[in-house]
């Protein structure tokens, strides 16, 4: 037991939980953005279209079905196969809106180690040795 906790205590793995956890609250959050704001943004500029409601019926629909038959989350709960391209579509959609942000992300988090890397914390050995090497030479003359 004392081993599974030092594994537990190592940062990598608190640090990897606290990632997973970060993550999923910003898929949330990304879900939202796509759902409610571009999405709807999207349908709007193409005409009132809605890309989730976009799906071929690859089988048959069951004896008692009652709801809609242009219905796709109740076509869906009805067990009714289907080819569903427009959740397709806003998965895409989803994913594209979460790469661009995660590479704003990194992006900006290199440019400010690069920062902190650039500002050396004094001179370099060279200039030390040159430095050095003069002191030398004034000294003999």
């Amino acid at each position: 037991m004392s081993g599974f906790r030092a594994f537990l205590a190592r940062g990598n793995v608190l640090d990897l939980a606290v990632a997973v956890i970060i993550g999923a609250a910003f898929g949330a959050i990304v879900n939202s953005l796509a759902d409610d704001l571009i999405m709807p943004v999207i349908g709007w500029l193409f005409g009132g279209l809605d890309f989730s409601g976009y799906f071929v019926r690859l089988g048959p629909i069951p004896a008692g079905y009652k709801g809609a038959l242009n219905d796709y989350a109740s076509l869906k709960a009805a067990g009714v196969a289907m080819f569903g391209y427009g959740q397709f579509i806003t998965a895409i959609v989803k994913f594209l809106i979460l790469a661009l942000v995660i590479y704003q992300l990194v992006r900006f988090a290199g440019r400010f180690a690069r920062t902190e890397e650039a500002a050396p914390a004094g001179p370099s050995e060279e200039t030390v040795l040159l430095r050095e090497i003069r002191d030398l030479l004034k000294a003999r003359s």
